[in-house]
């Protein structure tokens, strides 16, 4: 859904018929501002050193590591978490500005950019705050903290059996100890979710994987690639042994989570093949208070109507020469508005199936 402004005011607003930047930049204002305070905030925290004081055990009272699964040496990271945060944003925006080819909408690049930024910097404070205030031993803790606690040696810490210590007695680098006190959750998932994942929902909304036609087998496999991806990058954290299965699973989930509302705050719908392509009007803000409209539309909201001028990457299926699957499955609230007619995309616009229809 272009947005266009050409400064005419009518009862309803302000209306237009081009893309004008200063006016995006005023409607989204606050959410770049946001956005960027945000990320400070992430970034202080992270910088920040642990909040707790984690209590932990060494040798039982035989010499015995209590927990072996934190004794792995410390490792090289397979992917280092700048380039796992880089992975997760230049991808999709390659995609994003690939598929411009067929949209080809200054608004539409970048809207959906912004949305990949909130998934990101949502999901990256989300876990900067969980790794300051709860954290969690890295496999490899005992070898950062080299404990001055001996083997078969009477335990002298605190706690029943006297067991337990804390950092005090860690003897290691004081970066690489409080870096490994803060394994949870895994920031490398967290990241790769929360961009692989839009992506993923960005490929099935343009190609329409999932919709009212068998669309070709290449689509699915493409579709599913940045999950590949992304678990990969997940993984490769338990090879090198900087997380426990929980941490990369937990990243993954607010990686999902923030992918997901991200994707539907910026689209009119997540699965819904009819609608998961169109953006999402952006009407006003504290910094354009006059009510925007775009082109073609009379509220400042989408009303889930039939919207031909905004039409996805692919062609197939329909999308584009006014056969456009528009009633959804059986059902659905809108075949039961409808009486199950076709939708008025069909029953409007001709028919002509367009040189390029069956390609992408």
């Amino acid at each position: 859904m272009p947005l266009f402004s050409n400064n005419k005011n009518t009862q309803a607003g302000e209306r237009g018929d081009h893309f004008r930047l200063g006016v995006w930049l005023r409607l989204h204002g606050v959410d770049l501002i946001t956005m960027a305070l945000m990320g400070a905030l992430g970034l202080g925290i992270y910088e920040a050193p642990p909040a707790p004081s984690r209590s932990f055990p060494v040798y039982f009272q035989d010499g015995e590591v209590v927990y072996p699964q934190f004794a792995y040496p410390l490792r090289k990271e397979i992917i280092p978490i700048y380039a796992a945060a880089l992975i997760a944003f230049l991808v999709p925006f390659f995609f994003f500005t690939v598929f411009q080819v067929r949209r080809r909408s200054l608004n539409d690049w970048l809207t959906t950019t912004m949305g990949l930024l909130k998934s990101l910097i949502t999901a990256a404070v989300f876990q900067v705050f969980l790794k300051w205030l709860i954290g969690g031993l890295r496999p490899h803790f005992y070898a950062v903290c080299q404990p001055n606690v001996q083997a078969n040696v009477a335990p002298f810490g605190t706690g029943f059996a006297s067991l337990m210590y804390d950092r005090s007695v860690c003897t290691g680098d004081k970066d690489q100890i409080n870096d490994s006190l803060e394994s949870f959750p895994s920031g490398h998932s967290t990241a790769a979710w929360a961009g692989l994942f839009y992506l993923a929902l960005y490929f099935n909304a343009q190609l329409k994987v999932m919709s009212a036609h068998n669309s070709a087998y290449w689509k699915m496999i493409l579709m599913f690639s940045p999950l590949l991806g992304a678990t990969l990058i997940s993984g490769a954290l338990t090879i090198d042994e900087f997380h426990n299965w929980y941490d990369v699973l937990a990243g993954a989930i607010i990686g999902t989570c923030t992918a997901l509302v991200a994707f539907r705050q910026t689209f009119a719908a997540v699965f819904d093949f009819r609608f998961n392509h169109v953006l999402l009007p952006r009407s006003t803000s504290l910094f354009h208070r006059n009510l925007f409209l775009v082109a073609g539309m009379q509220s400042p909201f989408f009303t889930y109507h039939v919207a031909t001028e905004d039409l996805p990457v692919t062609r197939e299926g329909g999308w584009g020469w006014g056969k456009e699957a528009f009633n959804g499955a059986p059902g659905d609230a809108t075949v039961l508005m409808r009486g199950g007619q076709q939708g008025l995309g069909a029953r409007n616009r001709p028919a002509e199936v367009p040189a390029d229809a069956y390609g992408v």
